[in-house]
């Protein structure tokens, strides 16, 4: 959010004054269009840099952006983000010629080492990632949210909107994620690195409809995002879990329509930007608010530039994944930028660059070279391309022009990256450039990886020798290494358990430890069905629910015991499992400490405890969880001093 002095909307004059500013800042726009203010004659790019901050001894989020600013105040280019555990640095704007992308790569990597020794003394680490792996539910409550009006402001205003009793995550991939939350501060999952591109107003329509077209292959080939909150969803989740995070609408019983404020669009750009702007205005009621004193009606009648601040706010709180911007050039003219959200931070700088260069030499070759795409394509196929791009990233297999069916890596190498590098020698880049960031693009589709096929590949095998937090740790702490030594990611390693020197499981939340996959009955169901299942799953405890998911009951295996023994189920009294079971078994929630867990089961001595949300059953945490850790912890130990 570029409009720092916003507010939410607090009455309805209020309301009217800021639609009204909207309004006049649409037209104010519209006659500068028309009369030829805008700069023309240069091609500038831009980035922003998303980062999450991690603790360096449990690689968890670390919710200490605000402490972190306090000891950058001499670096003006690092700001806030949604969440405490997240930064965001502005990169210089340049001229798309010479070596504009080492130079961006040189000034990120510089920027990211600054930030790092500030962090140095708060014990904590930058992460480049779509996602942080080590990321759980709990760090999106409101405590995580950044102590600033804006972001509050925000917060508020989209729960306005929102219709149903709840935000809801829907994502299934090798793994499936179904869950509620109670603010959409599950924005702050995602992290991205934004490259923007100056535009003259006669190419915006070209260029835009390119940089729509062109989502899918880079998502394809950039995607870094596979794993949410433990589980293995899209290749780029982050597309879903933006959409999913602010979408404030529900089902319904009819089929009318409703657009999510986070969208890819619904058709080609015909005219001019003023069309985006438009229907964002008409689709999507305001959100802010701000304390705005120019007239930009006024202005242009005096022949001043605006800054349309009433429009920027608007279009700071509709999500689309190639974004137009209005701005002003040091020169006082004002300029038009595109703005491409679609790509995720990281793996690692060079990786970004990589990412940026096929974007902005396809953007540039494809217009001088490629015609109206309109005609070559559908808009629906390239929305399914997004889809797919999302869901598969490198596996994935678009329509491509004149209905041509192509895989990613093929469609990369054959086509995109030859017209990248055409597009970026046509403005003079440094030849050196060129072949330095498409090669990367270039290696990774042959050897078919990239940030989300490695984390998949990693965490996979991780999981199999041990827990799920420890798996995401090692993970995280591989990633952090691999950054830092600025190593491409088709060139790293998977990460080995003993790769991770210190384990320690952070906050120690039920929730990192409990089983969610879970083998349930119910209390009119058969004794002998329940004692099947313990014997063929090899379980101890079977929670007893009702057709709600309401927990009523636990079994055991010493009582089961008990009953079978006391009781010949042969003497024509079918048993039920309410006759052997726990009636109110001691439960305990998600975000309690394990050591509070511990010392319940010790002081109570049993040997599990069902976890709960009020009376929904959402896991169980039993002894051989916290035996499974001890292990690992003991034999850490064990290495340790002999290393000593």
């Amino acid at each position: 959010m570029g409009e720092q002095r916003v507010s939410q909307v607090k009455d309805q004059a209020q309301m009217h004054r800021f639609v009204q500013q909207l309004l006049d800042d649409v037209q104010s726009l519209e006659y500068m269009l028309d009369n030829d203010w805008f700069e023309t004659g240069i091609t500038r790019i831009g980035a922003e840099q998303e980062m999450c901050l991690v603790d360096r001894d449990t690689f968890k989020p670390a919710p200490i952006a605000m402490k972190a600013l306090e000891r950058m105040k001499d670096c003006p280019w690092v700001e806030t983000e949604l969440a405490k555990f997240n930064l965001e640095t502005n990169l210089t704007p340049r001229e798309l010629k010479g070596k504009c992308l080492s130079q961006l790569e040189k000034e990120n990597l510089g920027n990211l080492r600054r930030i790092s020794e500030k962090l140095d003394a708060l014990n904590t680490d930058v992460v480049l990632t779509g996602i942080l792996p080590t990321l759980r539910k709990y760090h999106l409550n409101m405590e995580y949210l950044t102590p600033k009006k804006r972001y509050k402001a925000l917060m508020e205003s989209i729960n306005q909107q929102l219709i149903g009793s709840a935000y809801e995550l829907r994502l299934l991939g090798i793994d499936e994620l179904l869950v509620r939350h109670d603010s959409p501060l599950l924005e702050a999952c995602n992290t991205s690195f934004q490259v923007h591109l100056q535009v003259a107003p006669k190419d915006f329509v070209r260029y835009y409809n390119i940089a729509q077209l062109m989502a899918a292959p880079l998502i394809a080939i950039s995607a870094n995002s596979p794993i949410v909150f433990g589980r293995r969803l899209w290749h780029e989740s982050r597309i879903a879990l933006f959409q999913q995070s602010l979408d404030t609408r529900t089902t319904h019983d009819h089929m009318r329509e409703r657009s999510p404020r986070v969208n890819f669009g619904q058709n080609w750009l015909n005219d001019s930007v003023l069309e985006i702007y438009r229907e964002d205005i008409a689709r999507f009621r305001v959100l802010l608010s701000s304390d705005i004193k120019e007239d930009s009606i006024q202005m242009i009648a005096q022949g001043k530039v605006p800054k349309l601040r009433a429009l920027q706010v608007h279009n700071s709180t509709v999500y689309r994944w190639n974004r137009p911007c209005y701005g002003i050039s040091p020169n006082g003219q004002p300029h038009l930028r595109i703005e491409n959200r679609v790509l995720p931070s990281g793996p690692t700088v060079i990786d970004e660059v990589a990412n940026a260069a096929l974007w902005l030499g396809v953007m540039v070759g494809m217009s001088e070279q490629a015609g109206d795409i309109r005609q070559q394509i559908s808009y629906a196929d390239i929305r399914d391309n997004f889809a797919k791009a999302s869901r598969y990233g490198l596996d994935s297999k678009f329509t491509w022009f004149k209905d041509k069916k192509i895989n990613s890596s093929d469609l990369l190498r054959k086509e995109l990256i030859p017209l990248a590098r055409a597009g970026l020698k046509a403005h003079k880049v440094s030849t050196a450039d060129i072949d330095r960031y498409l090669g990367v693009i270039d290696e990774r589709a042959k050897t078919h990886m990239n940030g989300a096929r490695w984390q998949l590949r990693a965490f996979s095998q991780l999981r199999e020798e041990t827990t799920s937090d420890e798996a995401m740790t090692c993970l995280t702490a591989a990633i952090i290494k691999n950054q830092k030594e600025e190593m491409p990611v088709h060139q790293w390693k998977k990460p080995e358990l003993k790769d991770l020197q210190d384990y320690r499981p952070g906050e120690l939340k039920v929730e990192e430890f409990m089983t969610t996959d879970l083998f349930t009955v119910q209390k009119d169901d058969i004794i002998q069905l329940v004692a099947e299942m313990m014997d063929w799953r090899k379980i101890r405890y079977t929670p007893v629910e009702d057709t709600k998911g309401n927990l009523v009951g636990l079994v055991t295996s010493r009582l089961l015991l008990r009953y079978l023994i006391r009781n010949d189920r042969f003497k024509g009294k079918v048993g039920m499992v309410k006759d052997v079971m726990v009636p109110s078994p001691i439960t305990i929630t998600a975000d309690a400490n394990v050591y509070e867990a511990m010392q319940i089961m010790r002081e109570k001595q049993i040997g599990c405890l069902p976890v709960v949300n009020g009376t929904e059953l959402i896991g169980i945490i039993t002894e051989m969880d916290f035996l499974r850790v001890s292990a690992r912890l003991m034999e850490r130990q064990s290495k340790g001093k002999k290393k000593t």
